[in-house]
């Protein structure tokens, strides 16, 4: 299914391929707990950013690794490239116009990120 979403002012527009019944993760992490993230994880070839790459800015903590891009303007950030899943697409499920209606929400205890990280090696195209 295609899905469609943006950040809140409309200045970033993408669209996101993925299953009807998509495995979401609610992290407990001390960004996805302060910024409500709903993690929806996807291959890059599934991911289209229609507008807004010049409207974005980008947040690294911690290791660098992850990208997390936020709009300039209203500062939503509705999607990352994942520390876990550096080959892929995290999306903001919360941003998505209309969000899958049979998401299957898993848990992920990113607070103890490292011994968990392994839990979501299955979304990349190299795993």
């Amino acid at each position: 299914m295609k899905y469609e979403g943006s950040c809140h002012c409309g200045l970033v527009n993408f669209e996101v391929v993925a299953e009807e019944d998509p495995e979401i993760e609610y992290c407990n992490c001390s960004i996805c707990s302060k910024s409500g993230y709903l993690h929806l994880i996807v291959g890059r070839d599934n991911f289209s950013l229609n507008s807004g790459k010049t409207g974005m800015e980008i947040y690294k903590f911690n290791s660098g690794v992850a990208k997390h891009y936020f709009c300039k303007v209203c500062g939503i950030k509705p999607f990352y490239i994942p520390r876990s899943n550096p080959d892929c697409i995290d999306v903001n499920v919360n941003c998505l116009d209309t969000p899958p209606k049979n998401m299957r929400v898993i848990e992920f205890d990113g607070r103890n990120w490292e011994q968990n990280a392994h839990k979501l090696a299955h979304k990349s195209r190299s795993a």
